[in-house]
């Protein structure tokens, strides 16, 4: 079986809309960029999956699950050790039509259903019934993306990766042109035209961005911020709060309640699901 799962998506049996599979992910593991035939939903049923597509990213604790249209060129990644459930969804069979990634709320009765629809020797009839249910379930929320556009190319784009590596990085743009031989001003323009932001707001959000693993996998803010370059946390929650309008708690708390890693439905929360 590929990495990314297709094999078995392409093997199943062919009255079935959905197939599931698991992924053990040790820490550091990333399924490369690439695309499906079929919708995809990314789930962690332990840990935490970054799913990046060119221009969002979303960090996904075991509370949010996340919908991924066929097509979309997309790739997978996991900071620590996480066990991904994710389920093959045939466009053709399937209602849903959300032409975007959509997160979605990962209730414990949705990461049951991911459990049963992965066990083999399902009855067609009783598989019909599981799939209609999912269906039912899937239920989108509000969970802002950070947004981080690249330049394409040239100055601004050294720098721009030279950032994603270490976002702490506090040098000027004044700086950042001496080290790679280009004017503030070359740089400026680079920024603006390739990721349509001016490179403080890009600063600041790619930081945002480097947070959301940490902070979904239940890290302290404080040691959050300071990785990624603030040097208070007060101020880096302001800045979380004015791009997604919650303060980070509250972005990974989990539907009706605490249902992020140790809460109810989580990993080591009574109910929660463990690694397949």
């Amino acid at each position: 079986m590929s990495q990314d799962g297709q094999c078995a998506a392409d093997a199943r049996d062919p009255g079935a809309a959905v197939v599931a599979v698991t992924f053990p992910m040790p820490a550091g593991l990333v399924f490369d960029w690439h695309t499906h035939d079929d919708h995809q939903l990314a789930w962690a049923a332990s840990g935490v999956l970054t799913v990046r597509t060119a221009a969002c990213a979303w960090a996904l604790p075991p509370s949010r699950a996340l919908w991924i249209p066929a097509g979309v060129r997309h790739e997978t990644l996991s900071a620590g050790a996480a066990v991904m459930r994710t389920l093959y969804v045939r466009p053709g069979l399937c209602p849903i039509d959300w032409p975007d990634c959509t997160p979605v709320a990962a209730s414990p009765l949705l990461a049951e259903l991911i459990g049963y629809l992965e066990a083999p020797g399902l009855r067609a009839g009783a598989r019909g019934h599981a799939e209609a249910l999912l269906v039912d379930l899937l239920q989108p929320v509000a969970m802002a993306a950070i947004e981080v556009g690249m330049p394409a190319e040239g100055p601004a784009r050294q720098v721009a990766t030279a950032l994603s590596d270490d976002p702490a990085d506090a040098r000027t743009l004044a700086e950042w042109g001496r080290a790679v031989g280009a004017s503030e001003r070359t740089l400026a323009r680079g920024f603006v035209a390739g990721a349509g932001l001016p490179f403080g707001r890009w600063r600041a959000l790619l930081r945002l961005q480097a947070a959301l693993p940490g902070l979904a996998a239940g890290e302290p803010v404080g040691n959050v911020a300071r990785r990624v370059g603030y040097e208070s946390v007060s101020a880096f929650v302001a800045a979380f709060r004015r791009q997604t309008g919650l303060t980070p708690a509250r972005y990974f708390r989990g539907p009706g309640g605490p249902g992020g890693p140790g809460g109810p439905g989580g990993p080591g929360g009574p109910g929660g699901p463990g690694p397949a």
